[in-house]
């Protein structure tokens, strides 16, 4: 009997003993394909020799430090560097342990930048349905999971949710694109006008939705109008980039692709690839400078925060995103990875909608392609096609809610940067046969 207390608590996951490239290989020695990256994590595979010496090297060196007391020559280094690569004007970089802290970090900097700026009375946010932001009770409030909040809701801040940008289902038929996205854009400023805009800190969203959506990038045009509005009324622009930057989409940060520049981002997942915990909360200089010339002082910190094994795995992490050319090939063999769910399920009845970006791809799946219907939930169509792929040696991430936290499903893909191109095809491959062991 074992004494861990797992996420399902009636079932005993497989015990993984190593791992192999952008395989996983079991105590049994079976081999399964990441396909998912775990939750979007592992962006150099497992068993990357570099990030592995990196990470041994600062261990022998110092293993820990506290950042109430010392920097760290990891931690400096990996600021800078992620400084050089952000958007215009990002001028500082606070470490945390994962993607939750990182959110959590941000909601409460930019509380405190309006403590610290004279402006108080701001103490709401406003974020998107089906969004996801992290399972910490500040984060698990900002984001549209209805599904992961309902145990907790009692718990949880009021924020503002309104629409996504998720063109598949909401766009009607005699909008563009375009048109499509500034309406859904245009909500933000309805809901400040209705909450009253002095009372809003700011607007929290994932540049390309990932778990709760399934991989959905928004339209031309809709954040340049958000930043816009966010301008307009003095709030703060908080883009997660937890699980959709660091290369995910094909560039090092996702909202290079849109044309946007954030107050905030944070970023955490394929920072570390999952060889440290790591994570980070990156914003404009003013907002540093606020609280330089105010209080000097963040009213906030965890114990592993710059960890300096942590930094000097997510600065070996960097050097291979950037200096080898892995966030290029996540461009590359996103682009195959495309074609290739295309050519095999393009033409599916139940898939209705492909789309993503990089390395970073959603299948969503319908009763009918026609009419977009999805599967009645209680077939726990996602959980099933999670199971039979697994069976097949294929570690994929299926979801149900994705419509509105209680219909529709879809899968997320998102492997490693190193896949090849015979491995994009035993993906899609072994991806079809859970398909047709699970689908009509």
């Amino acid at each position: 009997m074992s004494h861990v207390f797992y996420r399902n608590s009636r079932t005993a996951p497989p015990l993984a003993a190593h791992g192999d490239g952008i395989y996983l290989v079991d105590s049994a020695g079976r081999r399964y394909l990441d396909g998912s990256g775990g939750a979007a994590v592992s962006c150099l595979g497992h068993s990357d020799a570099s990030v592995i010496r990196a990470v041994q090297d600062q261990i022998a060196d110092m293993a820990f430090v506290h950042s109430g007391f010392f920097t760290s020559a990891p931690a400096e280094t990996l600021a800078d560097k992620l400084v050089s690569h952000a958007p215009s004007g990002i001028d500082r970089v606070y470490f945390t342990a994962g993607g939750s802290e990182a959110v959590e970090t941000a909601l409460k900097m930019a509380r405190q930048y309006f403590v610290e700026t004279g402006a108080p009375a701001r103490t709401r946010f406003i974020s998107r349905r089906q969004s996801y932001h992290g399972n910490t009770l500040g984060a698990l409030a900002a984001g549209g999971n209805v599904w992961r909040q309902k145990p907790f809701a009692p718990l949880l801040a009021d924020i503002s949710h309104i629409a996504p940008c998720y063109s598949y289902r909401d766009r009607n038929a005699c909008e563009t694109q375009e048109d499509y996205g500034l309406r859904v854009a245009n909500e933000l400023e309805a809901e400040l006008l209705r909450v009253g805009p002095e009372t809003v800190i700011g607007f929290i969203a994932e540049p390309v939705v990932g778990a709760t959506l399934g991989a959905v990038p928004p339209v031309a045009g809709y954040f340049r109008r958000i930043r816009e509005i966010c301008d307009q009324y003095g709030i703060l622009l908080i883009l997660d980039e937890v699980m959709c930057g660091m290369g995910r989409t094909g560039t090092l940060f996702a909202c290079e692709q849109d044309d946007v520049i954030p107050d905030i981002i944070t970023i955490a997942k394929g920072l570390g690839a999952g060889y440290q915990p790591i994570g980070a909360t990156l914003c404009q200089a003013r907002i540093h400078d606020a609280f330089a010339n105010g209080s000097g002082f963040f009213q906030h910190g965890h114990t592993y925060n710059g960890h300096p094994a942590a930094c000097a795995a997510g600065l070996a992490v960097l050097d291979r995103l950037t200096h080898d050319g892995l966030v290029d090939r996540s461009a590359r063999m996103g682009a195959r990875l495309h074609d290739a769910l295309c050519d095999a399920f393009g033409a599916h009845p139940n898939i209705g909608d492909i789309r993503g970006r990089g390395l970073f791809y959603g299948l969503e799946i319908v009763a009918d392609r026609a009419t977009k219907a999805p599967f009645d939930p209680h077939l726990q169509t996602a959980a099933r096609i999670k199971a039979a792929a697994f069976d097949a040696g294929l570690i994929c991430y299926p979801m149900s809610g994705t419509i509105d936290g209680h219909l529709g499903d879809h899968v997320l893909l998102a492997p490693p940067f190193i896949v090849t191109d015979a491995q994009i095809d035993e993906l899609v491959e072994k991806l079809g046969r859970a398909f047709a062991q699970v689908l009509p």
